[in-house]
C-alpha cells in the first residue's frame, strides 16, 4: 500500500511552447530598450515608421515563405520570381499599358511561376529544394533575356506611390503589408486550407488519410508564395524607381531568416505569420540600430547569422522538450 506521503509531487515546469513563443517578443522588446538607451534617434516616430517601411517588404515575402515552410517545404525561387514579375510589370508600364493591367500582369506571372513550383512538388514529386532551385534559375534567366543588361527606370508618380507614397501620414508599403498580412492570418488560422497546411507539414501521410487534399494544398501554397513575391516586387520597384535583372537576388535569405527567427519550424507544421512579423522586425531593428550606432555593415551579417543559428537551436530544443512532455 502506498501512502500519500510516498507520492512525489511534480515540480513546476514552464511549458516550452510558451517559452518558445514568448522568447521572440522578449528579444524584440529587449532590442528596443537597448537601442533606445544607446541612441536618442531610435525611439522616435520617424524612425519607427522607417523601420516598419523597411520591414514591410520582408514581411510580404515572409508570408509566402511561411505558408510553404508550414508544409515542410521551402521556396528558393521567391527572389527570382520577385525579379521576373517586376520586370514584366515594368516593361508593361513603359510600353503604355494601363497601370492596373500592368500590375495585374506582374501578379499573374508571379502566381503562375508559383503554380509551376507547386506542380513540380505535388504532382511530379520533386523535392521542394530542387524544384524551386531550378525555378530560381529559370526565372532569373528569363529576366536577363528580357532586359538584355538594361535597367528600366523613371516611372510615373502613380506607380511610385506604391513604394514612396503616404496615406494619412502612413507610408504605403506599411499599408500594403497590413492589407496582405491580415487576410493571410485569417486564412491560416480560421480556414480549412490553413488547417490543411499545418496537417500536411506535420505528417503528409496522416493528412492524406484524414481526407486532406494534399496535392491541392501544396499547389495552392506555392502559388500564394509566388503571388506574394510578385506583390513584394511591385512595391520594391516602385520604391527604388528602377527594375533590373538582379533586383531580387539578395531577398531570398533575409525572407527565410525572418521566418525562422519568427519561430516557424523548418520541419513543417509549426509556426505562423505572427512570428514572421516579429522575425522581420527583429532583423530590421538590428540593422537599423547598427546603422544608427555607426557599426560597420559587415557585422550585420554576423549578428543576423547568429540569430538564425540560435533560432534553429531553439526550435530543436522546443521539439525535444515537447516530445519529452508528451511521452
Amino acid at each position: 500500500m502506498t501512502g500519500a506521503a510516498d507520492v512525489k509531487p511534480r515540480g513546476w515546469r514552464l511549458d516550452p511552447r510558451i517559452l518558445y513563443t514568448g522568447s521572440r517578443l522578449f528579444v524584440l522588446g529587449l532590442l528596443c530598450i537597448v537601442l533606445t538607451a544607446a541612441s536618442p534617434v531610435f525611439f522616435t516616430g520617424t524612425n519607427a515608421l522607417n523601420i516598419l517601411r523597411v520591414a514591410s517588404l520582408l514581411v510580404i515575402l515572409g508570408i509566402g515563405e511561411t505558408i510553404v515552410i508550414l508544409t515542410a517545404g521551402i521556396d528558393l525561387s521567391i527572389g527570382a520570381v520577385l525579379t521576373f514579375s517586376s520586370v514584366i510589370a515594368a516593361l508593361a508600364i513603359k510600353a503604355g499599358v494601363p497601370l492596373p493591367l500592368a500590375l495585374a500582369a506582374g501578379l499573374v506571372v508571379g502566381a503562375a511561376l508559383g503554380f509551376l513550383n507547386g506542380l513540380m512538388v505535388a504532382v511530379v514529386k520533386l523535392p521542394p529544394f530542387i524544384a524551386t532551385y531550378g525555378m530560381m534559375w529559370v526565372a532569373s534567366g528569363f529576366a536577363v533575356v528580357l532586359l538584355k543588361g538594361q535597367v528600366i527606370y523613371g516611372f510615373k508618380d502613380d506607380f511610385r506611390f506604391l513604394g514612396v507614397g503616404n496615406l494619412l501620414g502612413v507610408p504605403m508599403p506599411i499599408i500594403l503589408m497590413t492589407v496582405l498580412w491580415i487576410p493571410a492570418y485569417l486564412l491560416l488560422r480560421h480556414t480549412t486550407f490553413g488547417r490543411a497546411l499545418y496537417a500536411v507539414g506535420a505528417n503528409q501521410e496522416a493528412a492524406r488519410l484524414s481526407g486532406v487534399k494534399k496535392d491541392q494544398t501544396l499547389i495552392l501554397a506555392y502559388t500564394l508564395s509566388g503571388l506574394l513575391a510578385a506583390a513584394a516586387g511591385l512595391v520594391y520597384v516602385a520604391r527604388l524607381n528602377a527594375s533590373e535583372a538582379g533586383i531580387g537576388a539578395n531577398m531570398l535569405l533575409p525572407a527565410i531568416a525572418a521566418v525562422v527567427i519568427g519561430g516557424t519550424s523548418l520541419f513543417g507544421g509549426e509556426g505562423g505569420i505572427v512570428g514572421t512579423l516579429i522575425g522581420a522586425l527583429i532583423m530590421t531593428i538590428v540593422q537599423n540600430g547598427m546603422n544608427l550606432l555607426g557599426i560597420e555593415s559587415v557585422w550585420q551579417g554576423v549578428v543576423l547569422g547568429s540569430l538564425i543559428v540560435v533560432a534553429v537551436l531553439l526550435d530543436q530544443w522546443a521539439r525535444k522538450a515537447l516530445a519529452s512532455e508528451t511521452s
